[in-house]
């Protein structure tokens, strides 16, 4: 209704998105609802008493499977905590998850992946605004991490036998502020470089959309930097 203009009213709405099949309203607020008026919607021949029931079912059906009218004693998800949540199954399917889906667009002689074996005595320079913050890693609607399961990069890239160098050059995703000379310093003189870029949340975001696809801020010069 309100930013795509497929119905007028909150009625017509409520009456358009349950013959639709929808269920369940992400809601403004008790007043500023719009399945409120389904009361209203059934008095008026809108809806049938049938349909309210099978929108209504299967919600009570997943609250109950969940153990919401349970006592917490009973309810078998109270139990779980971090140590489940985190337990050595669940953190290395997270790995393997994340080493499945990696898409690696190019790699010129090999250059990937980095082998411990070929980098003691080398020097690694890690670089970018995504390289060292926690906050920008994580997508909208993704849950609040604890801190001490966080990897950035220059974290995990710590662990490799090398001598690691850390530069932002930005220090945020919009890369209004960027230091070329701060970054030449830690590039001039590695043997390899990781350059750490992208848009994060503080550029989009649900209803934040971009006019364009490219880097933000000086981003794109820091990498050409990096390169050169």
């Amino acid at each position: 209704m309100l930013g795509h203009h497929y119905t007028r009213t909150f009625l017509e709405t409520a009456v358009a998105s349950m013959n639709a099949g929808c269920n369940l309203e992400l809601s403004y607020g008790v007043r500023n609802n719009v399945f409120m008026q389904i009361p209203q919607a059934l008095a008026m021949g809108n809806i049938t008493l049938q349909m309210l029931r099978d929108r209504v079912r299967p919600l009570f059906y997943t609250r109950m499977r969940l153990g919401e009218f349970d006592p917490p004693a009973m309810n078998p998800y109270s139990t779980l905590d971090l140590s489940v949540v985190q337990s050595p199954e669940h953190r290395n399917l997270s790995l393997e998850a994340a080493v499945k889906s990696f898409v690696l667009l190019k790699n010129v002689r090999g250059t990937l992946p980095l082998r411990a074996r070929d980098l003691p005595g080398k020097r690694l320079a890690v670089v970018g605004p995504f390289a060292d913050n926690p906050r920008v890693l994580f997508g909208d609607y993704a849950p609040v991490p604890e801190p001490r399961y966080i990897y950035t990069p220059r974290r995990g890239l710590g662990t490799l036998p090398a001598n690691v160098s850390f530069v932002a050059g930005c220090h945020e995703p919009r890369c209004q502020e960027y230091s070329p000379k701060e970054g030449a310093e830690a590039t001039g003189s590695a043997d390899v470089v990781v350059v750490c870029l992208g848009t994060g949340t503080d550029v989009e975001t649900e209803a934040k959309d971009r006019r364009d696809l490219s880097l933000p801020g000086h981003q794109l010069e820091l990498l050409q930097d990096a390169v050169k």
